[in-house]
């Protein structure tokens, strides 16, 4: 009987052995190359150049700039963020094309799916602060408007729209969102003009933002449309800025409510398509192409830049809201990592 209950005894630590390496190597597997990460970028002294020139103003990388600046431990938060990021798109689907990042591979045609992340649609409740000198300027229609483009956005592939002569098809998804108003509060505020400092936030501050996503509309000023704030940022400030004329469906070459899907992309942590410099600075995703700058406008099918078709029609470059449409499977992935257990929006999850 001794003898027996040793050998099962070896046998069980045999099994445990077995799987102790089985997960070793599934991490080592997982294991990520951060070589090509970067957070400042060149957006805030480029104002003269292509990004700045063609299109609407997305004030997000600018603002991070000056977060990284105020709080010297942003950088190494948004660094982890960034690990845990690749360390889930990793164990998903593993990839050994494109930079480490998953990043730019130069053709959009390549094989990137949405992981299977056992999320299910995840909803994401929201509070609409606006803040004018009559608050009642935006309506209550105008902001179901602004939910119901969010909820299309963030769940149409769109594939139709697609120009003739495009592989983009195989790239745009499903990402698996869905918006829910959770609450609207209308402040009276004889302010004018607010910036981009955060000021709106300060004054009527975000409500449960680790579970919530808050939108302020109020007058930005200075032509600026819109602006967020990435993962990682002080939860007192977190959420997305908008401009009363670019929230909903109103009019104008911005008036379909993409200024709020661009900006909710950088609250889930996408960069610009164009990664905010060159061709060789990267946006983090495999299936969006290299590009050099913004486009602008409702560019004619192909627009090149950096030997390859531009995805003009990304939600997160500068083209006027009809002719915007689609996230790509990548950035769906990366989008969806952050809700992931360990993921700093993942008490999202849930709610």
């Amino acid at each position: 009987m001794k003898k027996l209950c040793f050998s099962m005894a070896a046998l069980a630590l045999l099994f445990s052995s077995c799987e102790s390496d089985q997960n070793q190597k599934l991490d080592q597997e997982a294991e990520v190359d951060m070589s090509d990460f970067y957070v400042y970028t060149d957006s805030d002294v480029e104002e003269s150049g292509r990004s700045i020139n063609n299109s609407k103003t997305c004030y997000a990388m600018v603002n991070l700039n000056r977060d990284l600046n105020e709080n010297p431990g942003l950088e190494k938060k948004m660094y982890d963020i960034e690990y845990h990021t690749r360390k889930f798109i990793a164990k998903g689907k593993p990839s050994d094309k494109g930079k480490p990042g998953g990043g730019d591979s130069g053709d959009a045609d390549v094989d990137v799916l949405p992981i299977a992340d056992n999320l299910g649609i995840i909803n994401i409740p929201v509070y609409v602060h606006i803040v004018y000198p009559d608050a009642n300027v935006i309506s209550n229609n105008q902001v179901q408007s602004q939910i119901n483009v969010l909820n299309a956005d963030f769940r149409n592939p769109n594939t139709n729209l697609l120009p003739e002569g495009t592989t983009f098809a195989n790239d745009a998804t499903d990402a698996g969102f869905q918006f829910t108003l959770a609450g609207t509060f209308r402040h009276n505020d004889s302010k004018s003009s607010w910036g981009t400092n955060n000021s709106v936030k300060s004054a009527y501050p975000p409500i449960t933002p680790e579970t919530h996503l808050n939108i302020w509309v109020c007058n930005i000023g200075g032509g600026i449309l819109g602006y967020a704030q990435f993962p990682g940022g002080n939860l007192a400030t977190d959420g997305i800025v908008l401009g009363g004329n670019y929230f909903g469906i109103t009019s104008g070459s911005y008036g379909l409510g993409r200024t709020a899907t661009h900006e909710v992309g950088h609250y889930l942590n996408l960069r610009h398509i164009w990664g905010d410099g060159r061709c060789r600075q990267d946006d983090f995703v495999l299936d969006t192409p290299d590009s050099d700058g913004s486009n602008g406008g409702c560019p004619t099918f192909p627009s090149v830049s950096c030997k390859s078709a531009d995805m003009t029609m990304n939600y997160m470059d500068y083209t006027y809201d009809q002719c915007m449409y689609m996230f790509t499977d990548g950035q769906r992935n990366r989008m969806r990592a952050i809700f992931a257990s360990g993921g700093p929006r993942a008490a999202m999850v849930g709610n």
